[in-house]
């Protein structure tokens, strides 16, 4: 099944520069405590990413690692700005305690020659996955004392190269490498310059830290850079590693590496014991928005991974991708009851907030209260309930609501050009998923989109933040009938291969999962058309590619959640019925 996908996005390294100038003016500015630490953070996430592009853009340029002065002073930067994070975070608790910002390690990178355009690879675990830097800082601290004297850090690129630098800095080393694992998912290697080999053996008695997010399938990146050290001498109790969790490899490792994980240090500093605990430097997630909100009444409910659902008094099972979830809990206030949801770190989470503002003043949404070190404060609409099956059908109403949404998206939230799969992604994901699912048969229903019918919708496509979830439980009915959108901000960002699309994409979602008529099709195609314009040759295409994508998703989140397997069926039949019929297509 093809669900998942990277996303990179292109920048200028000197406008990204100038941006990081800014940013640590205005950080400057800020009084020291818990803002000033968030922006702290979002400017070294920065900085990490443009580091990675720049090495990147080098390791392309030569087909191998390399120390090079562009890299030494893009790290630098980095690890500036990580002495930074360091002395903020374990400074939280006196909130006098400041030190100015320096530019000058973004001059010293702005003086070389860089490239005029690099691209740089989405930091999963900052956008999605609740892992914060300063995760790393403590686990480092964790580490046998023998990793402790000044040992050679390696951050696995693309978000190791921060992560990295938090450890040196923890470990008082030397700035860290950063190295590219490539190949099959499974069986990374490495390929490393003589230079860079060199410098990184130059102590015949030197322990090592790898750093990465993950492990994930099979650990193979992690295993890459121990696979080369051993074979150039390095002892297996020499190497240690930071990981972004306490588990083990996944089902994909090998045996040697499984052995080798389990033998190996590697602490975890995880979220809980970070922002849930109340013991450390940062205040305890209940008290980010108490001069917002007011004190919490309650301890925080946890709704993360579908929890999310006892709170809803349904008679149909809301089905969930809990591995997929963002971090979420509920707070109790005196001003009502809030969701806290993880937005995203850096400027991932600043595209949530702006969405949420926009969506709740047109009266779409709840009311967002604001963001802080990467969640999101929204009012938790506690009387409203999904709309699901067993409520009536969809109303005539309801589809002008429908259709008012998505075109107040089409022309308030528009996508950069290359912020999604193209068409010709989409085809091969649906033609792959179908053909697993279903037969090959069923998927020589897409033969006709051939690459040059493609090629004449490409013009077509105007590419908005999209919804991407547009399923019945997502939308809740008020008690005064008013329909609101739940889960609104993020999904054109998730960690999966669509991104954003055209609108085309969330009317082929609302005719699927409203099962609409061709009659309420055809009034809902017609009322985002007079609205914002609509390319019917495009939502031909698109609406199969919408189910197929969907049969994937199910797919694997009936790992995490058994009742994905009825939103499987589901799909499939949605699948016979609409395309292998040639039927519901508008």
């Amino acid at each position: 099944m093809l669900v998942y996908g990277d996303r990179d996005t292109c920048g200028t390294p000197r406008r990204i520069i100038a941006g990081l100038k800014q940013g640590l003016a205005g950080a400057d500015r800020l009084a020291p405590g818990a803002e000033r630490h968030g922006a702290l953070v979002t400017l070294f996430i920065e900085a990490a990413e443009l580091a990675q592009g720049l090495a990147d853009s080098e390791f392309h340029s030569v087909g191998e690692d390399d120390s090079t002065p562009v890299q030494q002073a893009a790290m630098a930067v980095v690890t500036d700005l990580a002495h930074r994070v360091a002395w903020s975070w374990r400074s939280l608790e006196r909130r006098n305690a400041t030190t100015p910002l320096d530019p000058r390690p973004l001059d010293s990178l702005a003086a070389l020659p860089l490239p005029e355009l690099i691209r740089m690879r989405r930091a999963e675990g900052h956008a999605f996955y609740s892992l914060y830097p300063e995760a790393y800082l403590e686990a480092a601290a964790r580490l046998p004392p023998r990793f402790t004297d000044a040992p050679v850090v390696i951050g696995l690129r693309s978000i190791g190269t921060g992560l990295a630098a938090l450890a040196a800095v923890a470990l008082k080393s030397r700035p860290p490498i950063t190295l590219r694992p490539v190949g099959h998912p499974f069986r990374r290697e490495l390929r490393i310059s003589n230079r860079l080999r060199a410098a990184m053996l130059a102590d015949p008695k030197a322990h090592y830290v790898i750093a990465d997010e993950g492990p994930g399938l099979s650990g193979s990146s992690f295993g890459a850079v121990a696979d080369w050290l051993e074979s150039q001498g390095v002892g297996a109790d020499r190497i240690a590693f930071l990981p972004g969790h306490g588990g083990d490899l996944g089902p994909q490792a090998s045996e040697p590496h499984r052995r080798r994980w389990a033998a190996a240090a590697r602490p975890v500093v995880d979220f809980e014991s970070l922002f849930r605990a109340g013991e450390g430097p940062f205040p305890p997630l209940e008290r980010w928005f108490e001069d917002l909100l007011g004190p919490a009444l309650a301890p925080l409910e946890d709704l993360s991974g579908g929890a999310w659902r006892r709170l809803h008094d349904s008679t149909l099972a809301l089905p969930a991708n809990p591995r997929q979830e963002r971090r979420k809990y509920l707070l109790r206030t005196g001003s009502g009851p809030w969701l806290l949801k993880f937005a995203g770190l850096g400027p991932a989470g600043d595209g949530v907030l702006h969405r949420a503002s926009a969506l709740h003043a047109a009266g779409f949404t709840a009311e967002p209260a604001g963001l802080r070190h990467g969640f999101l404060a929204e009012r938790w609409l506690e009387d409203a309930r999904p709309l699901t099956h067993p409520q009536t059908q969809i109303t005539p109403d309801s589809v002008n609501r429908l259709a008012g949404y998505l075109a107040f998206r089409a022309r308030h939230l528009p996508a950069p050009p290359d912020s999604g799969a193209a068409l010709p992604d989409l085809l091969t994901m649906a033609r792959t998923n179908v053909a697993e699912a279903l037969d090959p048969d069923a998927a020589a229903a897409l033969d006709h989109w051939t690459p040059d019918r493609l090629a004449g919708l490409e013009s077509a496509v105007r590419r908005v933040v999209t919804d991407n979830r547009l399923h019945r439980w997502e939308w809740l009915r008020l008690p005064d009938g008013r329909l609101m959108k739940a889960d609104a901000l993020d999904h054109a960002a998730a960690h999966d291969l669509i991104g954003c699309q055209d609108i085309a994409w969330d009317v082929a979602g609302s005719i699927v999962e409203f099962d609409l008529s061709d009659a309420r099709s055809g009034a809902l195609c017609l009322a985002v058309d007079a609205g914002v314009g609509l390319d019917r040759r495009l939502l031909e295409f698109l609406l199969p590619c919408y189910i197929a994508f969907q049969i994937g998703y199910w797919t694997f989140a009936m790992g995490s959640d058994p009742s994905a397997a009825a939103e499987c069926r589901r799909y499939e039949d949605q699948w016979r019925r609409r395309v292998g019929n040639s039927a519901g297509l508008v």
